[in-house]
């Protein structure tokens, strides 16, 4: 790859998303919710299908405010899937406004769905409550596959790009976005690009594991399973060095030069109180705290990201305008 098309690559995963996972703690403030106590109840929703990383961070939220008696009341979990999130974000600021119980997660997923989806919603409707976790990518092929490492993948797939399907989360996510960045690299037209969206992780493994698509991406903890287990063959995560206890070459040592994760939050209904707000944001900094919610992170491979209350808010912000300059560059917001 010529250095100035490595230079471009750099450029956009940089604009794109969280590359140094390095968590700016200088720049947070818990000021928001000094001296509030967390909600008596919550409800999360998870805006997909059960079985996949938004559905497994509402679950393991829920566990950690539930069992640790951050929330002494009932904590329930339940799913809104479709379109990248936005049918679930749609309810959020609307039916739910001003709802002080509620919790959705979000993430870079539903960043690009919004704009892909030319969704009438947008983060900017909602109320930030906190930044969580980021999580590297994984490209996966089914066991009997033919194609036994990445080259083999990329070199079919540039034989014959509309031949590889790809499945993996909603249009426009950060699965997507990968998919389209590794096209860059292939020298394929990324509007020749084969993906299936699905809305949760679990129908895209199914779509994977029954030999429906070629190859999946995903999040690496999404499937940790059934990679240990020798259902998938992992071809490359998309860290800049290897992951540790994980034994998969990097997209990186294989001669491409990207660098690209996954991040994943909560934010509430529009229109709730300073109170409210304030109670939320206190009830995930304690669950944050808690060495329940660090070993979870460390059981999933999914990397500390916490920020909260403003922080979040300002860095929401920044987040829209990154992606959007991302997907227009791979061509999947025109």
């Amino acid at each position: 790859m010529r250095a100035t098309s490595k230079r471009k690559l750099r450029s956009l995963v940089a604009a794109c998303a969280v590359l140094t996972l390095a968590v700016p703690l200088l720049g947070w403030s818990p000021t928001l919710a000094q001296g509030a106590q967390p909600p008596k109840s919550v409800r999360i929703m998870a805006p997909a299908s059960p079985g996949g990383g938004w559905d497994q961070t509402a679950r393991f939220t829920q566990t950690v405010l539930r069992e640790e008696g951050i929330v002494p009341g009932t904590v329930e979990v339940f799913n809104v899937p479709g379109a990248g999130g936005t049918i679930g974000l749609a309810r959020l600021a609307s039916t739910e406004r001003g709802s002080g119980d509620l919790l959705m997660i979000t993430g870079l997923v539903m960043v690009g769905a919004i704009l892909t989806n030319q969704s009438a919603v947008t983060l900017a409707q909602t109320t930030p409550i906190a930044r969580l976790t980021a999580e590297y990518e994984v490209i996966a092929v089914p066991a009997n596959s033919p194609f036994q490492t990445l080259d083999d993948l990329i070199d079919a797939f540039r034989a014959n790009p509309g031949a590889i399907s790809w499945a993996g989360g909603s249009a426009g996510g950060v699965d997507h976005i990968l998919v389209g960045l590794l096209a860059k690299e292939a020298g394929v037209d990324p509007d020749q690009i084969n993906y299936i969206p699905f809305s949760g992780g679990g129908e895209a493994l199914a779509a994977i594991l029954g030999g429906h698509v070629s190859a999946g991406v995903t999040g690496y903890g999404e499937w940790a399973g059934q990679i240990e287990a020798g259902a998938l063959r992992a071809l490359a995560v998309s860290s800049a060095e290897r992951i540790e206890g994980v034994d998969v070459p990097t997209l990186m040592e294989q001669g491409i030069e990207l660098e690209i994760a996954n991040w994943r939050g909560v934010v509430a209904p529009p229109g709730i109180s300073a109170q409210a707000r304030a109670s939320l944001v206190a009830a995930l900094d304690r669950m944050h705290a808690t060495k329940r919610w660090q070993q979870i992170l460390a059981d999933h491979n999914w990397n500390d990201f916490y920020l909260s209350g403003d922080a979040f808010a300002k860095y929401l912000t920044a987040e829209n305008e990154r992606v959007e300059g991302v997907l227009r560059e791979i061509g999947l917001v025109h």
